[in-house]
């Protein structure tokens, strides 16, 4: 089973370079504790989500067949994932040093499912999820997140007002062909904007990457698409953009990276453009009554993954009762009530008194 698979993956991996997946999934750093191999396996569009539940020591509804991530250590997983999406782009001239994965079928995607395992499992603790779209201006947080990152510019004016003011990006970054006059090089610019001020608002407060608690930054760029569509992709505005991005990236993983003392994995995904609008599933009546149609012979649920921890937690605790029952009743069977029992000990003493 196991050479049937990586031989469908190297398949898959020969149509990449062929030229059907242009996409592209980087790792830009990790622990030792996840471990990446280096290959040319395609990664289905849909099933990112699951690489970084994976990563951070979630279950997954499916297995993932995939041999660009090996079992790393169980009992040490990180502390953070970053993901950052770069539309317009199927490639960036990114470090040699990290790993990169051609994309099949380059979906739109959502890491909603690993930020509510969060929520749900940590709900009492300080975990920090954050999940940002700047030119769309749309934004979600939660648990430490509200409070980390309340000064952090979410909408198109906050963002302007934040480029103009004196530790902008713009004093620092090497502009070349791009302009502090048009709006669409002032959205690129603001994107990295976010960047620079996720990773300075976090480092006041340190305390928060070092508990106990994972976190999760999932970031979508699309400035570099807009000049594109307004430059042209072969244009020198273009280019300075690219290499614009990557710097801050990389600049971006690391100061994240270090934050969290070595302990995150900070992935890039570079996507020229997604095959089809991302729609979110629903529940109503009418797909109830379908359903109804599909099973008309009541069949029993499908293999559900949660089973088998079920499964050992109503085992082992019966086992447990069975052998506490056992043992307290041998106990109380062989017990000498004057010796002992305080009960009968006092109750004797009291009787001769008397």
């Amino acid at each position: 089973m196991a050479d049937m698979a990586l031989g469908l993956a190297a398949l898959l991996a020969a149509a990449c370079v062929a030229g059907v997946c242009g996409d592209e999934f980087s790792i830009l750093r990790s622990p030792q504790s996840v471990v990446f191999r280096d290959g040319s396996w395609p990664i289905p569009g849909e099933r990112i989500p699951d690489v970084a539940a994976l990563t951070m020591g979630f279950s997954v509804e499916e297995d993932l067949p995939w041999p660009g991530l090996a079992v790393g250590d169980l009992f040490h997983r990180p502390r953070a994932t970053v993901l950052v999406t770069v539309k317009g782009v199927d490639k960036l001239a990114l470090p040699v040093k990290g790993f990169s994965y051609p994309i099949e079928n380059a979906v739109p995607f959502s890491l909603d499912s690993v930020a509510n395992a969060i929520h749900t499992l940590f709900s009492e603790e300080t975990p920090v999820v954050l999940q940002l779209a700047p030119s769309e201006e749309r934004v979600y947080m939660v648990g430490k997140a509200n409070s980390v990152f309340e000064d952090l510019s979410v909408t198109l004016r906050q963002l302007r007002n934040r480029l103009f003011q004196d530790n902008s990006v713009l004093s620092s970054l090497p502009l070349n062909s791009l302009s502090r006059n048009n709006e669409v090089d002032l959205l690129f610019l603001s994107e990295l904007q976010v960047l620079h001020d996720i990773a300075s608002l976090l480092s006041r407060h340190k305390h928060l990457a070092k508990d106990h608690s994972p976190d999760l930054y999932s970031l979508e760029l699309s400035g570099l698409e807009e000049v594109g569509k307004r430059y042209g992709e072969d244009s020198q505005q273009f280019k300075d953009a690219s290499q614009i991005l990557v710097d801050s990236l990389q600049k971006f993983a690391d100061e994240m990276f270090n934050l969290y003392g070595g302990n995150a994995v900070v992935e890039v995904v570079a996507v020229k453009e997604f095959n089809s609008p991302l729609i979110r599933k629903t529940r109503s009546i009418l797909q109830s009554s379908q359903s109804e149609k599909e099973n008309p012979y009541n069949l029993a649920y499908p293999y559900n993954y949660n089973y088998s921890v079920i499964f050992n937690i109503i085992l082992w605790m019966m086992i447990g009762l069975a052998l506490a029952v056992i043992v307290i009743s041998y106990n109380l069977w062989n017990m000498d009530p004057g010796y002992d029992s305080i009960i009968y000990r006092m109750t004797n003493q009291k009787i001769r008194m008397d």
